[in-house]
């Protein structure tokens, strides 16, 4: 199935939650933090996160992690946020009374929470990463000793 400009689609699922009574630009703040990550560390940040809205953001990413796994049967380790946003949702609007008989307007704001999740195949290490990972030379014990002998 080709895509946007004939590039390859990388398989995925994606879940949204709509009329969700959290202002978007609270929701922003929380999705912003989780774009990008893998899937399983988002859902760490979001269980962590203070603000309410995360709440929300960790059920609408666990449904899409579920349905990528049940749908599309895709491993969860290897899911990606590859996009994430918050679209404004209808307002309700309320009224309070105020002094000398005014009416003062509350709006009670929704929005529409968004997530896509998509599949990544496991990065191969590269030739410097490995180099890395190679175990540094050991010096024995009176290796180092005499050297601190000489500099004495």
């Amino acid at each position: 199935m080709p895509g946007k400009g004939d590039a390859p689609v990388l398989p995925g699922a994606r879940a949204v939650a709509r009329y969700v009574r959290i202002s978007p630009m609270k929701a922003r703040r929380v999705v912003n933090l989780v774009r990008g990550l893998p899937a399983k560390e988002a859902l760490t940040v979001l269980q962590f996160a203070p603000q309410a809205a995360s709440e929300q953001v960790y059920k609408v990413l666990a449904s899409a992690i579920a349905n990528a796994e049940n749908n599309e049967r895709l491993d969860p380790d290897a899911l990606l946020v590859s996009e994430a946003y918050v679209d404004e949702g209808p307002t309700m609007k309320r009224f309070q009374p105020r002094a000398q008989g005014r009416a003062y307007r509350i709006r009670k704001r929704t929005c529409h929470i968004t997530v896509v999740v998509e599949a990544v195949a496991p990065a191969a290490p590269t030739k410097a990463a490995s180099k890395k990972a190679a175990p540094a030379k050991q010096t024995t014990p009176a290796a180092t000793e005499s050297k601190t002998e000489g500099a004495e």
